[in-house]
């Protein structure tokens, strides 16, 4: 089969490599019909994420076909069509038994892509599959369903859950990439009186307003000042920090209002710095987070109700052989204006 295989840190290549196999009666093997590219991905491509080793083959979202499993796996079959969780708990350690199935910690959790081989290829294997692949129906467009494998469970449980979205809170969303409009339209579904997004492009921007944000602003033009304005100087009840940056995260933290919380979604590569000389006495909580995918199964049933702007966050489609293409397309945002690019056989 033909896979992407990081090679090191700025280096990735679309090559020949052994077909997978189940290893594991836990295991089933799945072919690719529909993936796409993650920040995480181009996270691990700059060496930030320095436990993703040379030779693995990238990706962790995915739909396709169940063509073998291992004799253990109770709910899939072969023919069955799946969407392929970012995450794959074991499903019996204490954590995967409070549902943070992110934290396994028996041999489980963000493994593909990571620290086994991923998604973006014509076949992987999922580890723990009664746990890492759900059901999806044949009427579900693939484009759709795949952005359940990360970027919405994401935005949902790591912003909106973690960040107590309430009605009538004003919520600020740091970041309009795939996560920070997957956070827009989650925290949407909790009534907050505004959401307020600021980016540093206009094209995301746009986006942002098209899938609900109430106003939006660019990251030069002080963020912090709008939100100021919109709440009497009070500040934001919810930042959502969909970045990844030490500036990011210093402005959330910054215009939170007393009693507020901080939602960090982005994945950082360095470290960010925490002025507990102003916060200590504000009450604020701030919130870090793997996504668990436990609301996985209620979001395809949102999905299939039209809930969901999944298609809305689609801008680019490739050919899976032209995975180096997409990746250049992808890590090239503010030029190509890409938001989620989408792969398919």
């Amino acid at each position: 089969m033909h896979a992407l295989v990081f090679k090191g840190t700025g280096d990735a290549a679309w090559e020949d490599r052994p077909d997978p196999r189940v290893e594991s009666s836990t295991d089933a093997v799945v072919r690719i019909d529909t993936t796409t590219i993650c920040g995480t991905d181009l996270h691990i491509l700059a060496g930030d994420v320095p436990e993703v080793a040379p030779g693995t083959v990238l990706g962790h979202e995915a739909v396709g076909e169940v063509v073998d499993t291992g004799s253990a796996v109770a709910d899939f079959r072969p023919g069955d069509r799946v969407l392929v969780s970012c995450i794959s708990g074991c499903g019996r350690c204490s954590s995967c038994r409070g549902g943070r199935y992110g934290q396994c910690t028996g041999g489980g959790g963000w493994v593909l892509g990571h620290t086994v081989d991923g998604t973006q290829a014509e076949f992987t294997r999922v580890p723990n599959a009664d746990f890492g692949l759900h059901h999806v129906p044949e009427a579900e467009p693939a484009e759709k369903a795949v952005l359940l494998s990360d970027v919405f469970p994401t935005a949902f449980e790591v912003g909106a859950l973690n960040g107590r979205v309430a009605p009538g809170d004003t919520v600020l969303v740091v970041g309009a990439g795939p996560i920070g409009l997957a956070v827009v339209a989650a925290v949407r579904l909790f009534s907050p009186a505004r959401v307020i997004v600021t980016d540093r492009d206009d094209t995301r921007l746009r986006a942002a307003r098209a899938v609900g944000a109430d106003a939006t602003v660019r990251a030069e033009e002080d963020p912090g000042r709008l939100v100021a304005d919109l709440t009497d100087g009070l500040g934001a009840d919810v930042a959502v920090e969909a970045v990844g940056t030490p500036a990011t995260f210093e402005l959330c933290a910054a215009v939170l209002r007393p009693g507020g919380r901080l939602a960090n979604v982005g994945v950082h590569g360095s470290p960010a710095s925490l002025a507990l000389h102003e916060l200590w006495n504000r009450n604020v909580t701030i919130t870090t987070g793997l996504v668990d995918t436990f609301s996985t199964p209620r979001l395809l049933s949102m999905l299939a109700s039209d809930r969901l702007p999944a298609g809305e966050l689609v801008t680019h489609r490739f050919a899976l052989e032209q995975m180096e293409e997409a990746y250049a397309t992808f890590g090239d945002a503010l030029g190509s204006e890409a938001l989620k690019v989408v792969l398919a056989r």
